[in-house]
Parts: C-alpha cells; structure tokens; sequence
C-alpha cells in the first residue's frame, strides 16, 4: 500500500520500480515513519492523531519566497494559485468535483520557506486524494485563460493586504528586519510584477523547483 501512495505522490512512472528498493531510513522514531527515495523524494508517515478513519496528505515543495530572486518575488505564490486551475487529466472543476464527491478538503499555502499542498479525507479515499493532488503539482498546465484570472485573483489579494493594518505591520517589520533581502519581501509580491509575469515565467519557476529532491 505504502507504494502505490509514494507511487502516485511522486507522478512519475520509474518510480513504480525505484519504490521497491530498500528504502533508507531517516529516523529510528517508530511513531514516524520516514525515508528517502532513490530519485531523491522524502517521505514522512506520521500514526493519526486525528478522528478514527481519517486521514491527510501532503506535498511541501522546498520553495518559498526566501528562494526567489528579485525578479521572482511572488512566484512560488502565484504556481501553488494555478495548479488548481486544470491539469492534463483534469479540468479545475472535475478537480473540485471528485473531492467534493467524498467530502474531502483540498488546499494549499505559501510560506516563506515552501509551498504545501495537502488533502483531507477518510481513510478509504486516501489514494484517490493522492492522485489528484499528485496530479496538480506534477501535471498542471498553467491554462493561459486561467492564468489571467489568478492574475487578477491574487492583484486582488495584495490590494486586501494593503488594506489590513494586521498584515501591512507584518509585511513592514519584515521590510525593516532584512531590507531588500528575499526573507524581507512579502510573500504575495509586488503588484507590478504580479501584472507581467507570464506563463513561461510559471513553467520555468516549476522546472526549477519543482522535483523530487525538492519534494517532501
């Protein structure tokens, strides 16, 4: 069972053979599971503390905005926003649609030091959870329609943060601590770079950060 998960978190084919290998312990904690991949993919199993027959599946990419550089700053945000938007087997609402279907939660966030997107559901639909979320981050297609719509989604975001005195003394105690450093640049990104971004910026920004190695 553990290899059909690590089979569909990774999306990629050779990993069917590669996840029969002998995998190599991280920890001897025996109420954590953890290992490595030969491709380079960690896993981490954790026994459920939650409700009886539940169950939760993540993927951390180890990428956030402290990794972008200056002409990057709001990236990492805008890729986890359009990974939602349609795959090459999915379309957004089949997506929404078949977690809807058995009552699971399906989301994501940006921090500063990575991206994660993870999955709620009973236990008996854990794969199908996998599948699809191992669906979004390997095979979105960054749709150039869809994109013009997160666009506007997330220059909306920015105007809500700006808004909030919360948020703004946040975003400048950060500014004050670190300056023009990527730790002291807000996480959804200056507007302006937001408007001219293109797809070609997202794809690229995947194929760099986006693999097995850089994947929890």
């Amino acid at each position: 069972f553990i290899s059909r998960i690590l089979c569909l978190a990774c999306g990629l084919s050779t990993l069917a053979a590669a996840s029969a290998q002998p995998l190599t312990p991280l920890a001897p904690d025996t109420a954590v599971l953890t290992g490595r991949l030969p491709n380079g993919l960690t896993y981490i199993i954790r026994h459920n503390e939650l409700p009886k027959h539940t169950a939760e599946f993540y993927i951390a990419q180890k990428v956030g905005a402290i990794l972008e550089e200056d002409d990057q700053d709001g990236l990492a945000h805008f890729l986890e926003h359009m990974v939602f938007k349609g795959t090459k087997k999915r379309t957004a609402r089949q997506i929404a649609e078949e977690m809807d279907a058995v009552g699971g939660q399906l989301n994501a966030f940006t921090a500063k030091e990575c991206t994660c997107f993870y999955a709620k559901v009973i236990d008996e639909n854990l794969e199908l959870a996998v599948d699809i979320l191992a669906d979004l981050v390997v095979n979105a297609t960054m749709d150039p329609v869809e994109l013009e719509k997160e666009r506007g989604v997330i220059l909306e975001e920015i105007s809500m943060d700006e808004d909030s005195p919360e948020d703004l003394v946040h975003d400048l105690l950060q500014t004050a601590q670190f300056g023009t450093q990527s730790p002291g640049q807000p996480i959804l990104g200056p507007a302006a770079q937001i408007e001219a971004y293109t797809r070609d910026d997202l794809l690229n920004f995947r194929k760099a950060h986006y693999a097995p190695k850089e994947t929890v």
